[in-house]
């Protein structure tokens, strides 16, 4: 209690209102997740995995033009309605009937489904077993991507990438819910979220995310009652698996030198951040480092097998600089960007872990268009938990609410060629995506599934990836290009 006063009398000197909101990330709101992830279902007499696998892309599809698919959940649960997606090209009248007890079955819902398209279907009811009844329209069989059997899933990070916020506020842009203006943090935090994620450079061009804009976003962050994780690049500028060049003012430094340098660094930032009463609650070692940091340094080189003891001492500095930070340590991130592929994963992490490198969290990138389906990233998230008892979280994933343009720069998703089955590119695609994705986090086994980060929601057309510059990622964002929230933002609670 006494903590929170104080970090609310540090906010309020520096002119940053503290809501009635403020301090919801300490119990935040539960989100509706699928629960049918950890059930079975049947149908003919036939184990039917296909319909509850957390994946929309993969079928299940009755032998005649009508059908019937149970699910038994294994225990009794509190639903909150249900969502059901087909693919192909019939549409179908579905039925979906509940019973606590086995074969005493009671309709719950009728709903007739569009081919291609998902339905939310809202039903507060108590139920272990779920029955989808479905006939295809003009006798086509239908095929059922996905069967959704929502209810209350753990408290999880719900959590957004808002780097270029104090950017977009400074070019102009307005953001709105419903035609009600609010920064986007606000905004986001009304529709579940708990968490701000905030990339750090250390002289980027000017406006850019230095400590500075890290500092600001962060006051505003945790006004609107979030948890912060801070993403060091320990880079001047962008920092991925294609570039991690040290920073201009490091050059030349030997490893050690490098490695002292790294601590310091670390150790500085986060006593800023806390001094102004905003700590970072988890800390990334590093972003998407996958080929190494800190170039040529820390570069790993995975032909010759070589350049992993450097990135360990790099490593280590970076967790020593948290420790020696004032205050309780922020839980550490290690991430690695290849999020449906578990070889490459395991390999990766076999090294790190070699490396006695202490961290809490696995953090992966998942981006449908490049990383693979989701369920290379339920089966990977699911194995490296048990593999390395850790947490995994997907702390960067995107998908298209459209394959329009907002600027004359082109996009990284512009083709339907490039979507996912199940996931049309418009706001009821992007939530169905998210909404399974936020399931398949939260039934990874032993509760290790730690959250979801959204990256760069708020990035809309007006502030580019570099000075002169649009963004690519324009259609990806969960405001539309004029700075409208999307119906998307509500991937926490579909059905209500």
């Amino acid at each position: 209690m006494i903590r929170r006063a104080m970090t609310g009398a540090v906010l309020a000197a520096f002119g940053i209102a503290v809501l009635a909101t403020a301090g919801h990330a300490d119990a935040p709101r539960v989100p509706e997740v699928n629960l049918a992830l950890s059930g079975t279902a049947t149908a003919d007499g036939q184990t039917a995995p296909a319909a509850v696998d957390g994946n929309a892309s993969t079928t299940w599809c009755p032998a005649t033009p009508s059908g019937t698919l149970t699910v038994d959940l294994t225990r009794p649960r509190r639903l909150t309605g249900f969502g059901v997606t087909l693919l192909g090209a019939v549409s179908a009248k579905v039925v979906i009937a509940t019973a606590t007890a086995p074969g005493r079955f009671r309709v719950v819902r009728r709903a007739e489904v569009g081919a291609g398209a998902t339905s939310w279907l809202p039903a507060r009811t108590h139920a272990r077993w779920v029955r989808l009844s479905v006939t295809g329209e003009d006798g086509g069989t239908p095929c059922v991507g996905e069967l959704r059997t929502m209810g209350h899933g753990p408290r999880m990070i719900i959590g957004h990438d808002l780097s270029f916020a104090v950017q977009e506020k400074t070019a102009g842009a307005r953001y709105t819910d419903h035609g009600r203006a609010a920064p986007p943090e606000r905004i986001l935090a009304a529709h579940g979220a708990n968490y701000v994620r905030l990339r750090l450079w250390v002289n980027p061009p000017a406006g850019y995310s230095d400590l500075e804009s890290v500092l600001t976003m962060a006051r505003r962050a945790k006004a609107a009652g979030m948890k912060l994780l801070l993403d060091p690049h320990y880079s001047d500028f962008w920092a991925d698996p294609q570039k991690q060049p040290v920073p201009e003012a490091w050059a030349d430094q030997d490893l050690p030198t490098l490695a002292n340098t790294v601590r310091t660094y670390t150790r500085d930032v986060l006593n800023r951040l806390r001094a102004q009463g905003t700590p970072a609650d988890m800390l990334q070692l590093g972003n998407e480092i996958r080929n190494g940091m800190l170039w040529p340094t820390g570069q790993i080189d995975w032909s010759a097998g070589t350049g992993w003891d450097a990135l360990g001492t790099l490593l280590r500095a970076a967790a020593a600089g948290a420790r020696d930070a004032a205050g309780p340590t922020p839980r550490l991130v290690v991430h690695f960007d290849q999020g449906g592929d578990n070889a490459w994963s395991r390999t990766f992490y076999d090294h790190i872990v070699a490396q006695r490198v202490p961290f809490d969290v696995i953090g992966l990138s998942y981006y449908p268009f490049w990383h693979g389906t989701l369920s290379d990233l339920r089966a990977n998230m699911n194995d490296l938990a048990a593999r390395y008892r850790r947490d995994v979280a997907v702390v960067e994933t995107q998908y298209g609410w459209t394959l329009d343009n907002g600027d004359d720069l082109g996009n990284f998703l512009w083709q339907e060629s490039q979507l996912v089955p199940g996931y049309p590119a418009d706001p009821d695609g992007q939530r169905a995506f998210l909404s399974d994705l936020l399931s398949i986090v939260a039934a990874v086994p032993d509760g290790r599934g730690a959250g979801v980060f959204y990256w760069q929601p708020e990035w809309i057309p007006g502030v580019g990836w570099a000075p002169g510059e649009g963004t690519p990622n324009d259609n990806l964002t969960l405001f539309d290009f004029a700075g409208r929230a999307l119906p998307s933002q509500n991937f926490t609670a579909p059905t209500s």
